[in-house]
């Protein structure tokens, strides 16, 4: 439980451990009396809901709140011995708002942790003493990071991170979120094109919100009592209340607002999403694809993209003209193959082999972890004979930008590289995939590194081992 303070190297430029964070180092120097001792413990709670039952029960929901510890070492802080389930909330659905009634023993004996601590006994030194701890961070994936912050995470200010300035956009058939240009540089020259939405952007990137800046937000909000009460009928809220549902029980934690990463960001279902949405829309699959109809009459809305309008025929039907980022079913046929002779490792990610369908040229079925390795080891091999040179790279880019981001120990250096990176790798998809393919989970993507240097390493802040 020392480990991270006495035996862990001390580097300010690399990070392999939440230790090395900026959150951590912050909230060392914001509390040094906690600090102090190295055994003071630092915590992650960690939430998701799923069917114990399977297909067997559809109506039921269990959704465990487990907690990690964070002074072990890199090699010991997920594992499942470590791992300690607090609470099980059980229902025929999702707690969601009235999650904080279930909560709300876990967050009094974190108070109790905090403030007086508990009397503990240490093996190693064979004495007492008084033991406190403190949550870093929330660990789940985006619909339960709105359950557990408040912050709906559904409509036009879907983004948590963007807050009140998130950029979007109301297509024929969904919201997108596009208007990634407002972070590259003041005169960077994509600023003045429109072959982006039709027009150009001078806008500036949205401003990180503190915790002080968030409980602003939150006074605006009318008093919720949790469960079936009267006095909480559905009603419309006014633009104060912003995307907000209801003020999150964690900042009854003293430290909570000081925080600069109360919720992260699951990396492992971002990479699911994007990687679905990539492997629909390049192998026109049905309900998968982002090449819809609609989408088509996206473009011709905004004046973009010409050559991929529909064309009139004389029958009154519409011609769809073939995208440069859709494959052929010849092509398609001939992916699948290949993904058929690739070799993998015995128990590593044999299962994208058994999802590709030589017979119809199509890849469904895949799992997180399998979605993990084609988008960072696949994706680019897999496509690069296959699409066009301006669509390979961006897509190998991003297929890069994801590898870089799960490594295990991190350069500082990397990170500031990477938040470049991402940007420039979204703005050159905007100009490959039409609008309807920047859903929510594709703009989560330019958030990532910050959140690595808030953090630490993926590892220690993704679903896999929760979920596993």
């Amino acid at each position: 439980m020392r480990w991270h303070k006495e035996k862990r190297v001390n580097n300010d430029d690399i990070l392999g451990h939440p230790a090395d964070s900026v959150c951590w180092k912050d909230f060392d120097k914001e509390f040094p009396w906690f600090a102090e001792d190295s055994r003071n413990v630092r915590i992650g709670i960690a939430t998701d809901g799923f069917n114990p039952f399977g297909n067997m029960n559809s109506s039921y929901s269990m959704w465990p709140v487990v907690v990690s510890i964070y002074n072990l070492p890199p090699w010991l802080c997920m594992k499942e011995p470590f791992l300690i389930l607090t609470i099980l909330i059980p229902g025929p659905t999702a707690p969601g708002k009235d999650i904080d009634v279930f909560l709300q023993p876990l967050v009094k004996e974190l108070m109790l942790l905090w403030e007086k601590g508990v009397q503990t006994y240490d093996a190693s030194s064979k004495e007492n003493f008084q033991m406190h701890a403190a949550v870093l961070w929330t660990i789940n994936d985006f619909p339960a990071y709105g359950t557990l912050s408040g912050w709906s995470t559904k409509g036009y200010l879907a983004c948590p991170v963007c807050n009140k300035e998130t950029r979007s956009k109301k297509l024929r058939s969904k919201i997108c979120y596009t208007g990634h240009r407002c972070h590259l540089a003041a005169n960077h020259r994509w600023r003045r094109s429109r072959e982006f939405d039709g027009n150009v952007d001078h806008q500036v990137a949205p401003k990180e919100m503190s915790g002080d800046d968030i409980l602003n937000q939150l006074e605006s909000l009318p008093v919720l009592v949790p469960g079936k009460h009267p006095g909480n009928r559905k009603k419309k809220s006014t633009p104060e209340e912003l995307n907000w549902t209801r003020k999150s029980i964690l900042f009854d934690l003293p430290y909570w607002r000081k925080l600069k990463l109360r919720h992260n960001l699951d990396v492992m279902h971002i990479e699911k999403n994007i990687c679905e949405s990539i492997l629909g829309t390049l192998l026109n699959i049905d309900g998968k694809t982002k090449d819809t109809i609609k989408a088509r009459l996206d473009l011709k809305d905004m004046g973009i993209r010409s050559e991929l309008h529909l064309e009139e025929k004389d029958d009154g039907s519409y011609k769809i003209p073939p995208a440069c980022y859709v494959l052929s079913k010849k092509e398609r046929l001939e992916f699948c193959e290949f993904l058929k002779s690739v070799k993998f490792p015995d128990g590593y990610a044999s299962n994208i082999s058994r999802c590709a369908n030589p017979v119809d040229g199509k890849l469904v079925g895949l799992k997180s972890h399998d979605c993990h390795v084609f988008l960072q080891q696949l994706l680019a091999p897999g496509f690069r004979s296959f699409l066009p040179k301006e669509v390979y790279i961006a897509l190998a880019e991003l297929g890069d930008f994801f590898r870089k981001l799960c490594c295990k120990t991190i350069h500082m250096a990397d990170i500031e590289q990477m938040e470049k990176d991402i940007v420039v790798i979204l703005c050159k998809l905007e100009m490959v995939f039409p609008p309807a393919f920047f859903d929510v989970m594709v703009h989560l993507a330019i958030h990532l590194p910050k959140e690595v240097k808030l953090g630490g390493p993926v590892q220690f802040r993704w679903m896999y081992p929760i979920e596993r």
